[in-house]
């Protein structure tokens, strides 16, 4: 009997545990700017129209359909925030090098898959989204210990422009130092099932990303997980328990989008336009 009390309480003991480090806080006041929209993946891009992603275009026909859209920054050698996915050059651009080791200079070579865009410029998306009231989602690409220049800057960069924005990273360190030095900036801690899906993390700190084990030490105002991964069990008792904030990528069907919209979450969606196939299924209903 006092055996299965100790393992009673050894796992009370534990659950507590692991519901603190769960922490994050949802009274964020100005969260209401970001609710009750659609974001597009890397802008609404389509390589049918020659619209590649996390180009100007993209940001550009996101605007005009009315989205907020998604983007990813990195920080270049000579201090420039350039918005582009992968620190690797090669599948976008065709080049062989690394994102992190140009300068602003050489962005104007590097056309985005054979078209005439080229990597913008962090300043140049927001100038377009400046006045337009459509939000946007800006993650933090760190690479080899830059988190808290990449963080800082792309914070200092944000307060010249009104736009409704949250930033967000698959990284905590950055998480980190938005709590302590830029508390008043709506953050974000990204996941997955990094068990399923891997991508180079070491084995243990994709267990604790994939179980929201940093939350304790990034208190983040929402979480932005895989949306095939939604179901695992962190997420889930982090939105019930303390009431978390969700958005779900990426999204690539309509129906997927409306599961996630009825579940509460906001979309970051890829490869259709919502809008258009909110229509087609508008007139399929009409249909007798």
């Amino acid at each position: 009997m006092q055996t299965l009390q100790f393992v009673i309480l050894f796992a009370l003991f534990l659950l507590t545990v692991w519901l603190f480090f769960l922490n994050s806080r949802a009274n964020h006041p100005s969260w209401a700017a970001l609710e009750h929209r659609r974001y597009a993946h890397r802008g609404l891009h389509c390589s049918a129209d020659s619209v590649p992603e996390n180009s100007l275009a993209a940001f550009r026909r996101a605007i005009r359909h009315g989205y907020g859209a998604e983007l990813d920054v990195h920080l270049l050698r000579d201090g420039t925030l350039a918005v582009f996915h992968d620190s690797d050059l090669k599948r976008m651009t065709g080049v062989t090098g690394v994102l992190e080791d140009c300068t602003a200079q050489d962005l104007a070579a590097l056309h985005l898959a054979s078209t005439p865009e080229t990597i913008p410029q962090l300043c140049e998306v927001l100038s377009l989204y400046e006045g337009t009231g459509l939000p946007l989602v800006v993650e933090l690409k760190s690479y080899r210990g830059n988190h808290r220049a990449l963080t800082e800057r792309t914070a200092k960069e944000l307060d010249k422009y009104q736009i409704p924005y949250c930033m967000e990273s698959f990284d905590p360190r950055c998480l980190m130092w938005l709590r302590a030095f830029r508390p008043e900036i709506i953050r974000g801690q990204l996941s997955e099932n990094f068990r399923k899906d891997a991508r180079g993390w070491e084995h243990f700190v994709g267990f604790l990303l994939s179980n929201l084990l940093f939350n304790a030490f990034t208190a983040p105002d929402f979480i932005a997980y895989k949306f095939e991964d939604r179901r695992r069990f962190a997420p889930r008792i982090c939105r019930a328990f303390y009431g978390a904030h969700m958005f779900y990528w990426t999204v690539r069907t309509y129906e997927d989008l409306k599961t996630a919209e009825r579940e509460g979450a906001q979309a970051i969606f890829e490869g259709f336009d919502p809008d258009g196939a909110e229509r087609k299924s508008e007139r399929k209903e009409d249909t007798p």
